[in-house]
Order: C-alpha cells, then structure tokens, then sequence
C-alpha cells in the first residue's frame, strides 16, 4: 500500500501544475521537508487540466500531455508519488501510466463510469467528499470503488456547502468516514474556498488553513491536502486560498506534534 500508519499522510503541490519550473520549487521545498521528517509520507500533486472552473475565461493549465511529463520529471528528479485529479473515464488509463494516485473532484464523486475506470488502472484512488454529500453517505461511494476491486482508496473531506458561497468542515466526518475502512484526509485549502464569491472566481480564508488542518489531525484524518504556491496571490488558479510555500515547514512540524500526541 501507498499509505503508511505509521506516517503522516501529506499531499502537497501547487492547484494548476502550471510549468515544470514553478512545480521543481515546490517541490524542493517537500524534498526537504522529506529528508527533516522521516514521518511524512509525502505525494506531489498538481492539476492538469483545471475542468472545472468557475468562468469560461478561466485558464485551465498545461493539458494532459504536458503535465504528464511534468509529473514523470518530478518523479524522476525528487522520486515523489504524484497524485492529479481526472474528469473522465478514458482519462485513466493514460494517467495511470505516470501518476500513483488518481483523485476524483468532488463533483464528480459519485460518477461510476469515472470511479469504474479510476478502479481497474490498479492505482490508488483517492475520492473527495461532495460537498453536496453527508459524510454517511460516501460510505455508497466506497462501496462502489470496493465493488470494481480498486487496489487501494483514500476518503478526502473538502468541506460542505453551508448556504451560498460558503463551506464548513464538520469534525465529526473523520469519524464516520474512518468507519468504512479506508485511510481519511482533509483537504485543508479547497475547504475554506468561497465558492464563486470573487467576480466569477472562487474566493478563499486562507489564514484557516493551517486551523482547519490542525483540528482535523487531532479529529482523527490520517492525512492532510495543501495546495502551496511561491505566491498564491499570482497562482494560475485557487490563488485565494494556496498557502504559501514559505508557510509550509512551520505547519508541517505542528502537524506531525499533534500526531505524535495521539500515538
């Protein structure tokens, strides 16, 4: 299996893989990250193709054959797993080729066609929580990835909608997601997005980040999601709610305090 108990579970790159230049430093930044914490058991993640944004004029990142190669070179120089999300069935099979995790957005996580096909690559599926979705009711989306024999399946809480343009993360879904056997994450950057609340963008709070990761590890989530950035405020995209890269370490070392604790 990709995930260790005994470590920390971190997922960690910038939203949009935007070029090979900007993901080697950040990426830098996790390789030494990696070599101070023995505990951290870290994926370099990135998007492609960001499919699913707010505005039509919205970029959308470096297309499937670019950040395919993007990811094989950091795999190669840093020897990081790599995770990205796809948005259809035949999306997979091409990706599995390169990336160890395929990630279903949120959206799109009760889409069996797509978790059919993200189950039979043989690669880690890690599946987020809609934020239309009770965290009871994931237990349906685990039972499908179960019922095509995905390898190995990862449960990520990105919060719920709470009225318009905003989200919650109830604590409580750790437990309750921890109850279908399967590691659970909190993506700690997606969860405090306003959605659509910037002029035809997603808005953001990111000074809760580093609360919301923090009080989902000592709820029990076996691993954390943080987009970073060099600076978010110019990222390609989610610029309102990447941390920045320089504010990484600090949290890091907090996080794996508060899980030793709970040893």
């Amino acid at each position: 299996m990709l995930y260790q108990s005994d470590k920390l579970l971190l997922i960690a790159g910038p939203c949009s893989l935007e070029s090979i230049d900007l993901c080697r430093q950040v990426a830098d930044s996790l390789a030494k990250l990696q070599q101070t914490y023995p505990a951290l058991n870290i994926v370099f993640k990135g998007s492609f193709d960001k499919a699913n944004r707010t505005s039509v004029s919205s970029k959308r990142g470096t297309g499937l054959e670019e950040g395919l190669k993007i990811f094989q070179t950091i795999k190669e120089e840093y020897g990081f797993n790599t995770l990205t999300d796809i948005h259809l069935p035949e999306q997979a099979k091409t990706v599995a080729e390169v990336v160890e995790v395929l990630q279903i957005p949120a959206f799109m996580c009760r889409q069996t066609d797509l978790l059919e096909a993200a189950a039979e690559t043989g690669r880690v599926v890690n599946v987020k929580k809609g934020q239309f979705l009770s965290p009871q009711e994931m237990a349906f989306v685990v039972k499908k990835l179960e019922s095509f024999n995905a390898k190995e399946i990862w449960q990520t809480e990105r919060g719920s909608s709470f009225g318009y343009q905003n989200l919650v993360v109830d604590m409580r879904s750790f437990g309750i997601l921890e109850g279908n056997g399967h590691p659970t994450i909190i993506d700690a950057t997606h969860s405090v997005q306003l959605p659509g609340a910037s002029n035809g963008k997603s808005g953001g709070q990111r000074e809760f980040v580093p609360l919301l990761a923090k009080a989902a590890i000592a709820a029990g989530a076996n691993g954390v999601f943080l987009e970073t950035h060099p600076d978010p405020e110019n990222a390609l995209s989610d610029a309102a709610t990447q941390l920045p890269l320089e504010a990484l370490p600090e949290l890091v070392e907090q996080l794996l305090k508060i899980k030793l604790a709970l040893i």
